[in-house]
């Protein structure tokens, strides 16, 4: 357990997962000359939507901490021994008796777009009373994916309790994800969630609709577009930054790591989703999620190399 007294910059409570990553010349197609193809490269790398952007905190210097489930085989054990080498603390990761989490990955190459195709068994559900309740309350930021929304739920609320801001990563539409959002400070969506969620296909319409009952800061990442946000009647676009792009898995992870940095410096919203955008267009220049993972001299230096004269 977390000693007394210890403080985190950031503690997330979510996902986890290894990848077994191919690379291929174009998108599979059940018919014509895609319908088989030869894989260009395959790695096994790790990923998953919380470790990563604990990765990305760790990695800009952040105190990490990451709370989740991983199984007893060889890919948890390789998942809590890439988060360890990466100086985030795993004292409160629960092993189960199960095979951990795992995605095989098929990525365009010429294009870095993907397809995920994932599996978790059951076993590895991250239950409420397992959440490190002295560390949620020794955190500056609390971060939550959907994937276990009851611990989710309690996390965020805990953390929002004891005064963290709290984020979170909303990639699908269930019947709690309206109770999960009022339980953040800052929600940040994927792309397809606030138009699903309102009906509405405007982003920006779609967000102040979100306002009438949400008051805290509103996120949403658009991929090539970049990312949006409302804060109080504030809205802002700000545009992806061009890479070439090897891979996109995990950039929206990443994003998140990157905000949650940009919150901690205390930058105004529409420089922290520079930031979060620069660390998303970095991590799309390598395969893989964890992999990808930028330093924050590689941000830095994309901002500046894209700065208005």
């Amino acid at each position: 357990m977390t000693p007394s007294g210890e403080r985190w910059d950031v503690v997330g409570v979510g996902a986890n997962s290894v990848d077994f990553v191919n690379l291929l010349p174009g998108y599979p197609q059940p018919f014509g000359s895609f319908a088989k193809m030869q894989i260009r490269d395959r790695r096994v790398l790790c990923g998953g939507q919380t470790a990563t952007a604990v990765s990305t905190c760790a990695s800009f210097g952040l105190r990490s901490k990451y709370v989740g489930v991983s199984g007893t085989d060889e890919n948890g054990r390789r998942i809590r021994a890439e988060l360890a080498r990466r100086e985030i603390d795993i004292t409160d990761v629960i092993i189960r008796d199960a095979e951990n989490q795992f995605a095989v990955i098929l990525v365009d190459a010429t294009s870095g777009e993907r397809i995920v195709l994932w599996d978790r068994d059951e076993r590895l559900r991250l239950r409420e009373r397992e959440l490190p309740t002295e560390a949620l309350a020794a955190a500056r930021v609390v971060h939550v994916d959907d994937v276990d929304e009851d611990a989710a739920i309690r996390a965020a609320k805990a953390g929002k309790a004891a005064g963290a801001m709290v984020t979170s990563d909303l990639d699908r539409l269930t019947p709690r994800t309206e109770e999960l959002v009022a339980s953040v400070t800052h929600a940040i969506f994927a792309q397809h969630v606030p138009t699903n969620l309102t009906g509405l296909n405007d982003m920006e319409r779609a967000l102040r609709k979100l306002r009438q009952t949400h008051a805290h800061v509103l996120v949403v990442t658009m991929g090539e577009h970049g990312a949006m946000a409302l804060e109080g009647d504030h809205f802002y676009h700000e545009p992806a930054f061009k890479v070439q792009a090897v891979d996109t898995t995990g950039a929206g992870d990443v994003f998140r790591g990157g905000f949650i940095y940009a919150l901690l410096q205390k930058q105004p919203i529409a420089e922290a989703l520079r930031t979060a955008n620069a660390a998303a267009a970095v991590s799309c220049t390598r395969l893989g999620a964890l992999n990808g993972v930028p330093t924050l001299d590689e941000v830095r230096a994309l901002v500046t190399a894209n700065a208005e004269p």
